[in-house]
């Protein structure tokens, strides 16, 4: 199902800006490939509606920020992640990683990285598979 999603957004990609600048079109490859696996892995996991979520805010962002200038606009601020107590400096680093680590519990926090780390390597290999039949 990935796969599907996947290849319908490259040939939407292909049809909208075929001649487009190499940086926009490998945001917007990135952007398919995140959107493809949060819309497979459902909204069950917590990280798949965070990424989609993060994913309409910066569409949404870009297109409100490509009517104005660039000087106007202010550059995004980190939040700086405060460790929580009893718990050691690796799960605040999954949290970050993971995408709506921050709020989870250290349990659910290990099973949704599970989840995320076995989408990511399907992505990794469906991908390798895009380039290998096109390359030959």
């Amino acid at each position: 199902m990935s796969a599907f999603h996947f290849l319908r957004a490259l040939s939407q990609i292909n049809k909208t800006t075929p001649k487009s600048s190499l940086l926009l079109r490998s945001r917007r490859i990135r952007h398919a490939a995140y959107a493809s696996m949060a819309y497979t892995a459902g909204r069950s996991r917590l990280w798949s509606r965070a990424l989609l979520r993060r994913l309409q805010r910066r569409s949404r962002l870009r297109y409100f920020s490509s009517q104005r200038t660039r000087a106007v606009i202010a550059p995004r601020r980190l939040k700086a992640v405060r460790p929580r107590s009893g718990e050691p400096s690796r799960a605040e680093a999954l949290r970050r990683l993971v995408p709506g680590g921050a709020g989870m519990d250290y349990c659910s926090l290990l099973d949704e990285t599970a989840h995320y780390i076995q989408c990511l390597s399907s992505q990794v290999q469906l991908m390798q598979k895009v380039v290998g039949s096109i390359s030959s």
